[in-house]
């Protein structure tokens, strides 16, 4: 293959084949035809000498050639855009709808101080919040269902941050940490919270798919300890309300404390144990990296961490989890 005799226009199909991971969804972006799209992958293929794309029951898989190339494509097809189209963005003048998903506590953290900044500098952006019920969000933002996904996703950005090829972008928004919560008149608030006393007590888990096993029984189980879960709720809301009306316990990051509408009537203490760090961050898929919209709403989010960190209860930057 000469490079000379390549058609420059396919890569720009390949790249977003691999952004969308999908033929018709690749197709629908580039405004072409599903076959026209096809098409173009073949010659790529025969000029390249590889096989490049596979096609699988959810879409087509890349191959080691395909995703050693990408990055490369990716990188000069990003300069060559910014060199011929450079970014202009009034955002007092846009109008763009986002969707988004978090939990209902990150929601009720994050939204009013992005809605204020919304009227006041973006009066023609709308969001439309989505349900997040799980800790593996990338399915929705292959499919699209979803713009943007904020929460804690251990396992994702785990795997993110040494994948290479994904089209999934994510970045860390701050870090926090865990407290044991109960009522304020609760029995344990009395007394020093110990290992013992806190495994008899009942507890409450918060847990999207109603599993009645989290991050505490993984730590306590590496003690040898377990805890009896008497109840699981999805909604942190949900939670605080029970928590403040019943001897049960939960844990939970501490600026959340404030999320459940229940601070007057709970107290937290420091867990008997040690658990790991808790993260927020920020997921979104590579057709959306370079929208001049997409753009201000990530920064946008950035720049709040910093009212967050001042806003949150107690002394340092905290988070959310499920």
């Amino acid at each position: 293959m000469s490079f000379l005799t390549l058609d420059l226009n396919l890569l720009r199909v390949f790249d977003a084949v691999m952004t969308e991971q999908n033929l018709t969804r690749a197709a629908g972006h580039l405004a072409m035809t599903q076959p026209a799209v096809s098409n173009a992958i073949k010659r790529l293929r025969e000029s390249l000498g590889d096989e490049l794309l596979i096609r699988t029951a959810y879409g087509v898989k890349p191959t080691p050639r395909a995703e050693s190339l990408w990055p490369s494509v990716r990188s000069a097809l990003a300069s060559l855009e910014a060199a011929v189209a450079p970014e202009t963005f009034d955002v007092s003048a846009a109008h763009a709808t986002f969707r988004m998903a978090m939990a209902d506590a990150t929601a009720a953290f994050w939204l009013p101080a992005l809605m204020r900044s919304i009227e006041n500098e973006a009066p023609g952006v709308n969001v439309r919040m989505v349900p997040l019920t799980t800790r593996e969000p990338r399915p929705m933002l292959l499919r699209g269902d979803i713009d943007l996904a904020v929460g804690f996703f251990p396992g994702v950005a785990a795997q993110l941050s040494y994948e290479t090829g994904s089209p999934i972008r994510h970045e860390r928004l701050y870090s926090g940490h865990y407290v044991c919560v109960m009522r304020r008149d609760h029995p344990l608030s009395k007394v020093d919270l110990t290992l013992d006393n806190y495994c008899a007590a009942n507890h409450l888990l918060v847990s999207f798919s109603g599993r009645a096993h989290g991050l505490v029984d993984e730590a306590l189980a590496q003690i040898q300890r377990e805890r009896r879960i008497l109840l699981t709720v999805n909604q942190f809301f949900t939670a605080g309300r029970v928590v403040a009306n019943s001897d049960l316990i939960t844990v939970l990051p501490r600026h959340l404390i404030a999320s459940t509408g229940m601070t007057d009537a709970l107290i937290s203490k420091e867990l008997p144990f040690q658990l790991p760090a808790v993260h927020l961050d920020m997921l979104w898929h590579e057709r959306d990296a370079r929208s001049p919209a997409h753009k201000w709403l990530r920064r946008h989010l950035e720049g709040m961490n910093s009212v967050a960190q001042r806003t949150a209860p107690g002394s340092a930057p905290r988070s959310d989890t499920y």
